[in-house]
């Protein structure tokens, strides 16, 4: 094992190499765009081309790279040996709201505060460029990999990972892994995910906000009737808001649906002002009588929680109504101990009523690995190693890569203080967290790249 002396040494050589490096696949504005979609180009040349600059800069560094021909993913490797580890990161990028003010161009890495910012450099970019180059750092140094190591870079993970499952369906499985895409110590336990559609016949109304299934909204814009009395009723529920010649703006905060009792869901404000002043419809009547601003879904379930996983959470992410249809778009996160398809069942019961359907977009099943398997224990140990901090593996709501492969984990690079900006505007690395997570991970590949039967690195 690499002693952080060495680690450190390396980190200063390549840190200058690793921000410019950032800044390139920031650079790539990797969101899906259906409007570029091409043969080869299945989710629109901005994520196509930052596929192609990562590649780029693993060749550069030295690893073996591969291109799916269909362009879903590619991935880089290195070392020798029959066994395969996986470490799993995705390119793809969250869109930008229209109405988020950012301090500079939301694909252009500056430098503020003490904190890197751009789109993606905490989801994912940042954390997959650092686990690179602590690779790299174990290649300057020598090391002797007993096993191979192989970064996947998934290009459709904030959307419908079929990026992943084309992976699964063609390549050689890992046999086990990490994902830097959470928080550390480790994960241990991550919520089941549904994302589906409520809809219905067109409304009077006409109503459109909000966006990806994974994000609270930052705000709404009403453009109907009765602009007076549901702007005074705003004010009466203490909801921010600005009123303009011909329309109304209520505002929220946004924030990832796996946190989202930090958000402030806009939607369901407005509605609920709505429903309050007279204005009847079935999405509205549904959002104000069974939804309303609670992130747990309690008034649709009752409180529904385990002790691995905390509570349900509920994110209306956005709405789509007009005298066509209705759509309500919605992403819950659901306790590893909990039936899905019973809450389904349950849902489709309240829905009904209203003349709203049920209507599946897409699931991702729980994950959940003991907290006493030496995965677990010697990934604790690597972390404990190096900053001394508490090792108690975490649960958390958001689904990442992990979940699509068996003995995978998240491992960073968030710390306990880091702070979660992922999906938010001005989204920040801080510079002090990059050299302990670089060191963090070299140690953790070089554990992962060696033949180490049942033993964990330190007693804890």
């Amino acid at each position: 094992m690499p002693t952080r002396e060495l680690l450190e040494q390396e980190y200063n050589k390549l840190k200058e190499e690793l921000l410019l490096n950032l800044g390139k696949i920031i650079a790539c504005p990797s969101v899906y765009d259906a409007s570029t979609i091409a043969p080869h180009i299945p989710f629109g040349k901005g994520i196509d081309s930052c596929l192609d600059t990562t590649l780029k800069i693993c060749d550069d560094l030295g690893l073996k790279t591969f291109k799916d021909p269909s362009g879903y993913y590619g991935y880089a490797e290195i070392g020798e040996g029959k066994e395969l580890v996986g470490v799993l990161c995705h390119l793809d990028v969250v869109p930008v709201d229209d109405g988020e003010e950012w301090y500079d161009s939301p694909f252009k890495l500056i430098q503020k505060d003490e904190q890197l910012i751009a789109r993606g450099v905490a989801d994912d970019k940042g954390p997959t460029m650092v686990a690179l180059y602590a690779l790299k750092a174990l290649m300057n140094l020598n090391f002797t990999f007993s096993k191979r190591i192989r970064f996947i870079f998934g290009t459709d993970e904030e959307r419908l990972w079929q990026c992943i499952y084309k992976y699964i369906e063609n390549e050689e499985i890992p046999q086990q892994g990490i994902t830097p895409d959470s928080s550390f110590p480790v994960i241990y336990a991550e919520k089941g995910l549904l994302q589906f559609t409520i809809e219905g016949s067109g409304e009077a109304i006409t109503l459109k906000g909000g966006g990806a299934f994974n994000v609270v909204p930052s705000s709404i814009i009403y453009t109907g009737e009765k602009q007076e009395e549901l702007a005074k009723e705003l004010s009466r529920l203490n909801y921010a808001h600005t009123q303009n010649t011909d329309n109304i703006t209520v505002q929220g905060k946004t924030a990832h649906a796996a946190d989202v009792e930090n958000g402030i869901n806009p939607i369901s404000r407005l509605m609920t002002a709505l429903y309050n002043i007279g204005y009847h419809s079935p999405c509205v009547d549904f959002v104000a009588e069974y939804i309303k601003e609670s992130p747990y879904g309690e008034h649709l379930f009752g409180i529904i929680e385990d002790e691995d996983s905390g509570k349900l959470k509920t994110n209306l992410a956005s709405v789509n109504i007009d005298e066509d249809n209705a759509v309500l778009s919605f992403d819950f996160r659901i306790p590893v101990n909990t039936n899905i398809e019973a809450l389904v069942s349950k849902l489709e019961g309240i829905t009904t009523p209203y003349g709203l359907r049920y209507r599946f977009y897409d699931s991702a099943p729980s994950l959940y690995i003991p907290k006493d398997s030496e995965l677990i224990k010697n990934l604790c140990a690597i972390y404990h190693e190096v900053t001394g901090l508490d090792t108690t593996p975490l649960a958390i709501g958001g689904a990442t890569y992990s979940r699509a492969m068996q003995n995978f984990v998240s491992y960073g690079m968030l710390f306990p203080d880091s702070g979660h900006s992922s999906h938010q505007k001005n989204e920040y690395l801080r510079l002090r967290d990059i050299e302990p997570a670089f060191i963090i991970y070299s140690k953790a590949l070089a554990y992962l790249g060696q033949k180490i039967e049942k033993q964990i690195i330190h007693d804890l």
